[in-house]
Formats: C-alpha cells, sequence, structure tokens
C-alpha cells in the first residue's frame, strides 16, 4: 500500500484540474431539487468511465495504442491517439488548466487584464515546463506531496461550507426541466475530459507500477486496478462534496444577471464565492492555492504523458523538445480565455467520447469474449460514423433513443456489436 496509494494519489492528481473544480459546483446549483439525479450522471462520465478506462489500460499489460493498433487497425489507433492526445494536451486540456488558475486565482483580486494572463500563465507554464522535463520524478512530486495538500485544502473548505450553509436552493435552471436531470449531468461529467484522459494516463499508471517493482501479469492488473479505485474515491468524494456546497450556496436574480452580463463562469462565481463567505479575507487565498496545486498537478501530468506519446509514436523528435512544442502551444491558446477554450472544445469532446467509451468497453470485454478483429472494427466505425453524423446533421438521430442525453450513439454500437459478435461465433463453428 505504500508503493500503491502514491500511485493512486497521482492518478487523482492528474484527473483532477480546472473543470473538475468548476463543474460539480456549477451542476450542483443549477440542478436544484434534482440534485441525486444529475451528480449520479455526472459521477457516471467523471468517475466510473475513467475508473473503467484505467482498468481496461492494464488489462493487456500494453498501451491502448498498441492494443488498438492489433484489434482494430494501426491507422485508426494512431489518427484517434493523436486526437485523444492533442484534446487533453495543448489543445484544450492544458491550456484551461492555466485560465481558471488565473480566473479563479488572481481575477477577484487584481481584475483581468490581457497583460495580467499573459504573465500568469507565463510563469505557470514555466513551472509545468521545468517539472515536466524529468518525468521520472512525476510521481514523487505529485502523489507524495502536492495532492495530499491539494485534498487537505479542498476538505478544510468542503467541511467549513457544510456547517456554514444548510439550505437547498429550491429552484433549478430551464434546462433540468426540459431534460432528463441525469441526462444534463451525464453531459457535463463529459466536460472533465476524464475518461477520454483515462486512456492516456493507463499507461502512466502501468508504468508506474511495474517502476515499483511489480511485473507478473496479474499483479500489476491488480495494482493498477487498485491505485484506479484509490484516485475514483478520491475523485467521487471531492465532487460530493463541491456538488452539495454549489447546491446549498444562494444566489438571488440580480446577482445572477449581473454574472451572466459579465460573462463569468459559475462555477467560478460558486467557488470565489463560497471561499470568501466561509474564510473571510483568507478565503481568496485558500482558493488559489486548491486552484494553482489541481491545475499544476494536472498540466504536469498532461504534458509528460502527451510528449511521451509523441515520442513513442515519432521518435525522430526528443521527448524533451516534445515538452518545449506542447507547453508553448499551451502557452499560446491559454491567452484566448476561459470562456474560449472551453466553447471550443465541447463539440470535439461530443465527437470523440462516443468513440472513447466504445473502446473502453471493448477493451473490458476482450479478455473475457476474445473477439475478432472485424467485430472491433465494425462496432468502432458504427460509433465514429454515429458521433459525426450527431455533430453534424443533428436532425438524423434528433427521434433516436436516448438522443436528448447525446448518447444516440449508444443503442447502435450496442445492436451492431451484438450482431458481429454473433456471426463471428457462427462462421467459427
Amino acid at each position: 500500500m505504500k508503493k500503491i496509494l502514491p500511485i493512486g494519489f497521482t492518478l487523482f492528481a492528474l484527473f483532477f484540474g480546472a473543470g473538475n473544480l468548476i463543474f460539480p459546483l456549477k451542476l450542483g446549483y443549477e440542478s436544484g431539487p434534482y440534485f441525486w439525479p444529475a451528480l449520479i450522471g455526472f459521477l457516471i462520465t467523471g468517475v466510473g468511465l475513467p475508473l473503467l478506462g484505467l482498468i481496461a489500460g492494464s488489462l493487456s499489460g500494453k498501451s491502448i495504442a498498441e492494443t488498438l493498433s492489433e484489434s482494430v487497425h494501426p491507422w485508426f489507433s494512431v489518427v484517434f491517439m493523436v486526437a485523444i492526445y492533442l484534446t487533453i494536451g495543448p489543445l484544450f486540456a492544458i491550456p484551461r488548466t492555466a485560465t481558471t488558475s488565473y480566473e479563479i486565482g488572481l481575477v477577484p483580486s487584481f481584475g483581468s487584464s490581457p497583460l495580467g494572463l499573459f504573465l500568469f500563465a507565463l510563469g505557470f507554464f514555466a513551472v509545468v515546463l521545468a517539472l515536466s522535463l524529468n518525468r521520472s520524478k512525476m510521481v514523487d512530486i505529485i502523489g507524495k506531496w502536492l495532492t495530499p495538500a491539494l485534498l487537505i485544502t479542498i476538505a478544510i473548505l468542503c467541511a467549513t461550507a457544510y456547517f456554514q450553509f444548510d439550505q437547498a436552493v429550491s429552484d433549478s435552471t430551464p434546462i433540468f426541466v426540459e431534460q432528463s436531470p441525469w441526462g444534463v449531468g451525464f453531459l457535463e461529467g463529459y466536460l472533465t475530459l476524464d475518461a477520454i484522459a483515462a486512456i492516456a494516463f493507463a499507461m502512466i499508471a502501468l508504468s508506474a507500477v511495474k517502476a515499483v517493482g511489480i511485473h507478473d501479469k496479474k499483479d500489476v492488473v491488480r495494482y493498477c486496478s487498485l491505485a484506479a479505485i484509490i484516485a475514483g474515491v478520491a475523485l467521487a468524494a471531492v465532487y460530493l462534496a463541491l456538488g452539495w456546497a454549489g447546491n446549498h450556496y444562494p444566489i438571488d436574480a440580480a446577482t445572477m444577471s449581473q454574472i451572466e452580463a459579465d460573462g463569468t463562469h459559475l462555477g467560478v462565481y460558486l467557488l470565489v464565492n463560497i471561499a470568501s463567505a466561509t474564510f473571510g479575507v483568507f478565503g481568496p487565498i485558500l482558493v488559489a492555492v486548491i486552484v494553482l496545486l489541481a491545475c499544476l498537478t494536472t498540466a504536469i501530468g498532461l504534458v509528460i504523458a502527451v510528449a511521451d506519446y509523441f515520442h513513442t509514436q515519432f521518435p525522430a523528435v526528443s521527448y524533451k523538445a516534445y515538452v518545449w512544442i506542447f507547453t508553448i502551444i499551451s502557452f499560446v491558446l491559454a491567452n484566448q480565455g476561459l470562456a474560449q477554450v472551453i466553447s471550443l472544445s465541447i463539440p470535439v469532446l461530443l465527437i470523440l467520447y462516443p468513440i472513447g467509451m466504445t473502446v473502453i468497453v471493448l477493451l473490458l470485454l476482450h479478455p473475457v469474449l476474445n473477439s475478432s478483429r472485424c467485430v472491433y472494427q465494425v462496432t468502432v466505425a458504427t460509433a465514429v460514423v454515429v458521433s459525426l453524423v450527431s455533430q453534424f446533421a443533428p436532425n438524423v438521430v434528433a427521434s433516436w433513443p436516448m438522443a436528448s442525453a447525446s448518447l444516440a450513439w449508444l443503442l447502435p454500437v450496442v445492436v451492431v456489436f451484438v450482431l458481429a459478435q454473433s456471426l463471428s461465433k457462427l462462421m467459427k463453428k
């Protein structure tokens, strides 16, 4: 446990970044009396899928990229994994860590300005660059020091908020009346990026477990799963606490109108004001510490994961050169601001998530069903086609089952998989 606990904490820290702080708070407030179904939906995509992704990645003892190359097609593996790594890396997730740190940690005290964001991002990514260049120290730095500090500060904030606020918000936003609260929470969990990030982080867990002297295949799977469970339990506990705090924080109509007029993200407003309400003048300091720790650990892990993958796939460029390249790209995009980064990421996520979830389930089922390559290919192809159609021709799938929860892809993928698996067995007989 002394060896596995830091790995579990490291995985938690890699997952728990910018969006993981603000999305549960926002969901908690907006859900009103629908808090529990909304949060359950959020936990499925925000905790359950990442957990399954980590376990799936450890089953074969290889990276998910290698497994996809063998079971689907080498070209699919390259294109899909490059899309995943760029999404959780320099194009969306890494820039978001810097912009969220700035907007939550500094803007409430010093105001917002392009120059302020530029200078903060410059310092933020300088630290990320320095710590990412030496990847061998990641578990020691993040798992043993930064994550415990992060969990302690979040626990202090949420425990104090629990005794400070005792009345649930009575109303919910219109979307929770028009749509399924569970479905809204399910989609909000997409925005954490954690389910697709698990596809990348599975290799980090695998390498970390082997680095502490565990090499037997069954032991690797067992200890990777244990580390994943540690990370999952920590994530669920934090989401519940943050969601509850958001659900119980009162905002009047005039204040809400002002928030919308200013363009402030509701989750950012809630985090800053809950801290101020519970800790007074020390609240902004506590928030700044939480956000900086959360975002730094995630940014470091993401830079390492992305650079490591690209160096493995395209070894002509060194690992350190990739670290420099992706850090600079992230720095440039971070200066676009938080709202812009989030809005640009949503369409991409709604395409990648169905494919990613299909891949995770297929990898989990492989040891049991031992499906043929053709079964994988037609199932994944169905997920790709339906997810693209859902985004570029939404009217086509609008009447399909569960389309209102952006799950129009689910039934076709399941039907195609069952038919392909059955046909494959008949052909073998």
